[in-house]
């Protein structure tokens, strides 16, 4: 068996980071046997090392290694390219092709980004590791593979799980050891160590001196979040050692290279509303009409015992507090002209939607109450109408999806819309 210090030499590994060591130590243990192995870590951190390290230290290494970028072969035809199709099975099947389960018999096959498989080729990838059976893309035949699996995603396949994007049961089969790369920030002994050996190999490609970092360089070197990690890393490397004149690179240059380098915070994202946040606003709206109804409910009820019982002291008396409620604890209204002595003019009600409704002044009995009865009636139904073509204008003419984010059935929103001719 080989050391891993060996293996970080054959296959051209740097770093020193005890989490590092004990992924390749897995790799090394689990490489002799035919375990199916889960690689797991973010985009760039050399996930395809692993496959290969294993393959290499298996007894098939002397059996195809076949490599496929699930993420990258469109729905319709990954399953003819990893399981192979009979001639006419679809448009422009002119001849019979092995897929690559078929060409790796006996070998290793690498399923990069597996996380973003379909459902139904999971099932049909289910089947090949419970007991190495599949059938070609339009026949009936069932074939028989002899291959060892070695998978990779940067993908959280708990979450995926909940969500229903990946098969429990085809995790489980694929991650009978799972091997995990940390992410280059959680191994800042080894970042400048790859950025020097990265820098050595463009000079002597481009053949020019080796680019070096300066001690304030290096610091901001090991501080950066690197959410690309190696690959990052590697890019940054390539482009200062081609671009830079001077062969010392200093802080205030390799900030230059880094994106959003003066703040590691994440950063926030889209402008848009969401879903929930109209929900809330309609709700905050809502509330405020329904206030609006139960002031002038007081109103017309203050209204009507003026009407009945004329203006003497204890009418005043019994509704001075509904004023007190409406306009504030410091208003005092004249019974006599319906004028607000605290205030000469009423100030007006800033609502969500941005209109000004001003509270209704007295200034005679009767026609004070057809302008509440006028108002309340115009107010409540002017904003259904509001709301309701406001979500049908968002969701493009999609009756049941505005339904839903008014919170009403669609067939009250039917009966709105018949109502209000929309």
């Amino acid at each position: 068996m080989e050391s891993v210090q060996a293996i970080k030499q054959r296959f051209g590994i740097i770093g020193n980071d005890f989490k590092l060591n004990r992924a390749l130590e897995k790799a090394i243990q689990v490489a002799p046997t035919d375990i199916s192995v889960l690689v797991t870590g973010e985009s760039g951190v050399g996930k395809e090392s692993i496959p290969k390290i294993i393959h290499s230290l298996s007894h098939r290494k002397h059996g195809k290694f076949i490599a496929v970028n699930c993420g990258a072969i469109p729905e319709g035809t990954i399953d003819s390219e990893l399981f192979g199709h009979e001639k006419g099975a679809f448009t422009g099947a002119t001849q019979t092709r092995s897929g690559y389960f078929e060409e790796a018999n006996e070998g290793t096959i690498f399923l990069d980004e597996v996380g973003e498989l379909p459902l139904t080729t999971q099932v049909r990838l289910l089947r090949v590791l419970e007991n190495g059976e599949f059938i070609k893309v339009g026949s009936s035949k069932v074939l028989k593979t002899n291959v060892r699996i070695v998978a990779a995603t940067n993908v959280k396949m708990v979450q995926a799980i909940e969500k229903g994007k990946f098969r429990e049961d085809l995790y489980y089969r694929l991650s009978t050891v799972e091997i995990h790369l940390s992410p280059l920030r959680d191994r800042a002994e080894d970042i400048h160590l790859l950025f020097r050996k990265f820098a050595a190999d463009f000079a002597q490609k481009y053949k020019m001196p080796t680019i070096r970092l300066n001690p304030d360089a290096v610091q901001l070197l090991l501080k950066y979040r690197w959410n690309g990690n190696i690959r990052q890393l590697r890019n940054i490397a390539e482009q200062i050692s081609v671009l830079e004149q001077e062969r010392t690179i200093s802080a205030k240059t390799l900030r230059s290279y880094l994106p959003d380098a003066t703040s590691n915070l994440p950063a926030v994202v889209g402008s848009k509303k969401s879903e929930s946040d109209f929900s809330n606003e309609r709700e905050i709206l809502y509330k405020v009409l329904f206030d609006m109804k139960s002031d002038l409910n007081d109103l017309k009820k203050l209204t009507m015992e003026l009407m009945e019982h004329g203006n003497n002291e204890k009418v005043q008396e019994d509704n001075q507090s509904l004023i007190n409620k409406i306009y504030g604890s410091e208003s005092d209204v004249d019974f006599e002209t319906g004028n607000n002595n605290t205030e000469e003019n009423i100030e007006y009600v800033q609502l969500p939607s941005h209109q000004q409704i001003p509270p209704p002044i007295v200034e005679d009995k009767y026609h004070f109450a057809e302008e509440i009865q006028e108002e309340e009636t115009l107010s409540l139904q002017d904003k259904e109408l509001e709301l309701i073509k406001k979500a049908l204008e968002r969701n493009k003419g999609k009756r049941k999806n505005a339904a839903s984010e008014l919170g009403i059935s669609e067939r009250t929103l039917y009966r709105k819309i018949k109502q209000y001719n929309l």
